[in-house]
């Protein structure tokens, strides 16, 4: 059996075919880069129509390519918090909110949750503008009367592929509004957002799995009787593609953002551990929970600096961030973004300092690398709450694998943890797929331990005159 995995993320939409172990077959990818729409009031948004087209494109490519044959299965990972309103045929009455856009607030004379320790215990977030109890006002007051019901962006693309598309346990926890003991929608949450009969998707049970409508099923007949998995948050499913799935093994992964992230065995009804009021827990699927903290900021403080400043290419920048110690660099505050839950700072809150007429644009890179590490450092120390033994660290995402000295600049920041590094760029397909096939306990055996390499505290070819 192949599976088909298809990774919705905030800079690009991606499809990869893997064999039945979760390994990616050669070859078998697709990828198309999407456009975040940034603005100066802290928005950050996708186009819903735009997004679908681009992942259209990449199961053409694949079909063309004669990769879906023996597709029986398909996996989505997709990003946590989106949403976006539909009128009544569907259609989305403007743009996607992503987990970057810092624009909503509450309503005028709203007070938020009777026991807000109380309402964090059940929901595993807060009253926060990251989530719909949040959002949803917000964007009623824009869409007016028109908007009938929000789905997040993994739904809104399904509902025009699939037969059906409700959502799934994993992302309904990230919308803030689901009671994650029970599995099911959170009534104080749904009050505070204001839901209205019929504006919530419905959820998906568990073991649903959904089919292709008949007229894309003759686009791509190789697809025509494949099944189609409940979706993964991005977020979960980066955590059991490291594999990283008990509180041994926390994984930190750097993308367009970051987080640090620790999983375990919790399913629903049963009591979860007590959560640290600076972490937030959302579910993978009805058996295991996922606890961490998130940054705005991770591969995208890269592409700032690499398309505002005057940086070597290539090697060469390599080489230059070699001559620079690991936690070294400007002192800055990388949270150009703002603040994901609980903190409250809006995008434009990051900080450059001491600076001097001698200060390079690669300094300014590594301290805002070394800055980042510095904020999961502070996080990791509150996340190992609970935990008996030492904590191993994983490394994992594009941006990290893509520099040694920001690997290097982590095992500082991070020690005296074991940090180790798990270089394949596709993770959070490869977990959404072992969560698909119901193998998340598996997880450290076929996406673990012997796929990692241990990170030094220093760079191994440093600048020849370093």
């Amino acid at each position: 059996m192949n599976i088909l995995a298809l990774d919705l993320g905030t800079s690009s939409v991606r499809g990869l075919v893997l064999d039945g172990d979760a390994d990616p077959l050669p070859g078998a990818l697709a990828r198309r880069k999407v456009h975040l729409s940034v603005g100066v009031d802290g928005a950050g948004t996708l186009d819903p129509v735009g997004y679908l087209a681009c992942l259209v494109e990449c199961l053409d490519e694949l079909a063309d390519g004669g990769h879906l044959r023996d597709v029986e299965l398909v996996a989505l990972s997709a990003q946590w918090h989106s949403v976006v309103p539909l009128d009544g045929g569907g259609t989305p009455l403007g743009p996607v909110l992503t987990w970057l856009d810092t624009r909503p607030g509450p309503p005028a004379g709203a007070t938020g949750p009777a026991d807000p320790p109380e309402y964090h215990r059940r929901t595993g977030t807060w009253w926060h503008r990251c989530y719909w109890s949040v959002r949803l006002p917000w964007l009623r007051q824009r869409a007016g009367s028109s908007a009938v019901r929000f789905v997040g962006l993994v739904e809104y693309v399904l509902g025009e592929l699939l037969e059906a598309a409700p959502m799934s346990i994993s992302m309904a926890s990230g919308t803030g509004l689901l009671d994650l003991g029970a599995a099911d929608w959170d009534a104080e949450a749904c009050q505070l957002a204001g839901v209205r009969d019929g504006e919530l998707p419905e959820l998906a049970p568990l073991g649903w799995h959904g089919r292709l409508r008949r007229e894309h099923a003759r686009r791509w007949p190789q697809l025509a009787d494949a099944r189609w998995a409940a979706p993964v948050g991005d977020g979960a499913a980066s955590n059991v593609g490291s594999g990283c799935v008990d509180p041994r093994r926390v994984a930190v992964t750097v993308g367009t953002s970051a987080a640090a992230r620790l999983v375990q065995r919790v399913p629903v009804g049963q009591e979860a551990p007590p959560l640290p009021n600076e972490l937030w827990r959302y579910r993978a699927d009805h058996e295991y929970v996922v606890t961490g903290a998130a940054y705005s900021s991770g591969g995208n403080l890269f592409a700032w600096a690499n398309r505002e400043l005057r940086l070597p290419e290539g090697a060469g920048l390599e080489e230059a961030l070699a001559r620079i110690k690991p936690d070294g660099g400007v002192a800055t505050n990388p949270r150009f973004g703002g603040d994901r839950p609980p903190g409250l700072a809006p995008a434009g809150v990051g900080e450059l300092r001491r600076l001097s007429f001698s200060t390079t644009g690669v300094e300014i890179l590594a301290g805002l690398m070394a800055g980042l590490c510095r904020l999961v450092a502070d996080d990791l120390a509150v996340l190992e709450f609970g935990v008996d033994a030492p904590v191993e660290v994983v490394l994992g995402g594009g941006a990290v694998s893509a520099s040694p000295w920001w690997r290097a600049a982590f095992a500082t920041a991070l020690a005296p943890r074991t940090v180790r590094h798990r270089s394949e760029p596709e993770i959070g397909a490869i977990g959404a797929a072992l969560v698909a096939t119901g193998r998340i306990a598996e997880a450290e055996r076929l996406a673990g331990a012997g796929r990692t390499v241990e990170v030094g505290r220093s760079l191994v070819a440093a600048a020849p005159n370093s």
